[in-house]
């Protein structure tokens, strides 16, 4: 359940933020991966990393604003800080041993969806097996 649990987590969130219109779904993943980039800063397991990384997230966050393959990345960045933190013993949450490692399953999911544009339910149904060079069918009058 230790795997699996954080990947339904992904799952819900994609489908949760779906439900959000565009433009505004990307800003706010955006700003959600700059506040995830953030998260380990009161911990500071890593020093002055914490802050280099915080920095660097928050630029990929900003350039998110317009491009979800930056949001993507920033989600793929935290996957491996959360697997640096869970090897080196400092949890995202404090309390939870292998809160890192469920964060470091979680996360590609997340950045695997936005890395496909962050699709709204019929969007990731509609196109499913279409491949992205076939256009599509308009109906002849």
């Amino acid at each position: 359940m230790q795997y699996v649990a954080p990947v339904g987590i992904g799952v819900l969130y994609a489908l949760l933020m779906s439900l959000v219109r565009e433009p505004h779904r990307r800003r706010l993943n955006a700003l959600i991966v700059a506040g995830a980039g953030a998260a380990y800063l009161s911990g500071g397991g890593l020093g002055g990393w914490e802050f280099a990384f915080t920095a660097l997230v928050t630029y990929v966050a900003f350039r998110g604003l317009d491009s979800w393959t930056f949001i993507g990345v920033g989600w793929l960045l935290h996957t491996a800080w959360d697997v640096v933190h869970h090897i080196k013993g400092n949890p995202i949450v404090p309390f939870a041993h292998t809160s890192s490692l469920g964060c470091a399953i979680c996360d590609p999911v997340i950045a695997l969806w936005c890395l496909r544009g962050g699709p709204s339910p019929t969007g990731m149904f509609r196109d499913r097996g279409r491949s992205r060079e076939e256009p599509r069918a308009t109906m002849a009058r």
